[in-house]
């Protein structure tokens, strides 16, 4: 396929089409330094040169051997927390004392030889609006501060089944409502890469854990890109999956038509490794989450590379959507994308550029609906049964309608509550609400149309690099169309995932990641990962990690 990446002269300075073989300069040691190699080509990917070094794999092998006990292994990671997180930010409560314990119960089942899931005693860290009952559960916001759920969501009981230890909750955006993880109430995060920089939102928090190695992976909730736009601007891998295809249950609602919780890892293969134990079926799951009704196991199995051609894309076709590498998007991240596509031909691929004209539809449609379904979903929290309340008040109307909201809610769910009664406002829901419904039906099946003839569409997963802190935040239509890339996906109901393409030298010593955005067709997850993890793997240096104490042992 030919493209013509714009209108510019060359390549922008310090772009590279990079593996994932470096790690955030703020969390790197001294002596580590910035490798931006390049693509291997594919002899040496059939030759199993390189592998992709599953973090999870790795770690759980570990554990089984007796290389190291799971409670050194918690040990570890918490002491990652206590020696970074006071400068990145992640975390809003880490559990020390409950994590070494769930830790010790997986050494006592290790040592009585009982055969353990691969995320039995992994490390593993919980987004703030997924509930857990020994955890408080705030959303980022000081309406829930003193939150305590009574109830585990699905996904956490899940992850507790299969042995996982769950070290603590990562910040995010107040109730999802951002794309910086600068409205969390709590604090602000910043960008491992680069301490200037956002993380992205609203699964910041989970984001930048994962990249400055305080978890093996993570889990964060997406509506419009909020798993994938933080994963793309940290370098890790974030997956959202279809609709339904994992329970939300115990998630606070943000949008509940769009909602869907994912997981966040190092690599294609650690997603992967959440995503299968998350998305195992049973019958009570149905019961309490109506969107899972037409749900199914979904195979996620990952070829070895062993078993991988010189051409492993061979017969797979691909579509580029013309629209989403249209203006608006900065030059490093298209000829990073370029690069990408040109590399998936190399490995065989067919690559066809496609035209999507209701593209530009989705972003108004989607923030139409969203802020109407955030609205109603914010208007439980009246202060009497949820939420912080006064001692005192004049009245109940008072209270609730005005003192209440104004004081525990940040400028940015405040505007989009009023937004979204705006649109559902007697007289305006059929101008605003009824007509984003109808755009969001024609863009589902264009996109579905699409995805009958081709494996997988091809966007960047971001028009930009990660913004500098406090850019966005105060011209919310310009933090909007950031969510370009990602909500068409999110009005279709398609799983998608991003991994990291490339890498941006902005400064001496200063690198940002670039992503690349797999769309695929609904519960078609066990094959995006395949095609997700054949580009990670052909990418020189996979998940390396520094030479440190923390993985010494590996």
């Amino acid at each position: 396929m030919r493209l013509n990446p714009c209108s510019c002269q060359g390549r922008p300075t310090g772009v590279s089409h990079t593996g994932r073989s470096s790690v955030p300069p703020s969390v790197r040691p001294r002596n580590t330094s910035f490798n931006s190699s390049s693509l291997l080509n594919s002899r040496q990917l059939a030759r199993g040169e390189v592998r992709c070094a599953s973090l999870i794999h790795n770690l759980s092998h570990a554990l089984k051997s007796g290389k190291i006990s799971a409670v050194e292994l918690t040990s570890a990671y918490l002491d990652r927390i206590r020696s970074i997180d006071n400068t990145i930010g992640s975390f809003v409560q880490v559990d020390f004392a409950g994590a070494i314990e769930q830790a010790k119960q997986i050494d006592s089942r290790i040592a009585t030889g009982q055969d353990l899931h691969i995320l039995a005693g992994i490390p593993l860290a919980i987004k703030d609006n997924i509930c857990h009952q020994d955890l408080s559960t705030t959303a980022g916001s000081n309406l829930l501060r003193a939150h305590q759920s009574s109830y585990d969501a699905e996904v956490v009981t899940v992850l507790k089944g299969c042995g996982s230890v769950l070290i603590g909750k990562t910040n995010m955006d107040e109730f999802g409502m951002g794309s910086t993880t600068e409205t969390s109430a709590n604090k602000a995060t910043h960008n491992p890469w680069d301490l200037s920089r956002v993380p992205g939102g609203s699964s910041g928090g989970s984001a930048a854990a994962v990249a400055g190695q305080m978890c093996a992976g993570a889990l964060g909730s997406d509506t419009g890109g909020s798993i994938r736009q933080p994963a793309a601007f940290c370098g890790v891998v974030g997956l959202k999956p279809t609709y339904g295809a994992i329970s939300r249950h115990g998630l606070i609602a943000y949008c509940s038509t769009f909602d869907t919780i994912g997981p966040i890892g190092p690599t294609v293969q650690d997603v992967s490794y959440i995503f299968g134990a998350l998305q195992k079926d049973g019958n009570i799951k149905k019961m309490r989450d109506t969107s899972l009704r037409h749900s199914s196991i979904i195979e996620t199995s990952l070829p070895p590379q062993a078993s991988l051609s010189c051409r492993p894309y061979e017969g797979r076709r691909f579509a580029v959507i013309a629209e989403a590498i249209d203006e608006g998007v900065a030059d490093e991240v298209k000829f990073s994308f370029f690069d990408s596509v040109r590399h998936i031909e190399s490995l065989g691929g067919v690559v066809d550029l496609v035209s999507c004209k209701t593209f530009q539809m989705g972003l108004p449609a989607y923030y139409v609906m969203a802020v109407s379904e955030a609205s109603s979903n914010l208007a439980r929290f009246d202060g009497v049964r949820v939420g912080n309340r006064e001692a005192s008040y004049e009245s109940v109307t008072d209270s609730l309608v005005g003192h209440f909201r104004h004081s525990y809610l940040g400028p940015e769910v405040l505007r989009r509550i009023l937004m979204g009664t705006y649109t559902l406002s007697s007289g305006y829901s059929d101008e605003y609400y009824a007509r984003a419904k109808y755009a969001q039906r024609l863009v589902r099946d264009e996109l579905i149309s699409y995805l009958s003839q081709y494996d997988a569409l091809l966007t960047p997963a971001t028009p930009d690099v990660a913004y500098t802190r406090g850019s966005k935040i105060m011209d919310p239509l310009q933090m909007y169309t950031g969510d370009l890339m990602t909500v068409n996906v999110n009005l279709s109901g398609l799983p998608a995932i991003v991994v990291r393409s490339g890498v941006l030298t902005v400064a001496e010593g200063t690198h940002l990641p670039i992503g690349l955005q797999f769309i695929g067709k609904h519960f078609g997850e066990g094959e995006l990962l395949q095609i997700a993890h054949i580009f990670e793997i052909s990418l020189d240096s996979v998940t390396k990690f520094p030479d440190e104490e923390i993985f010494s042992w590996l």
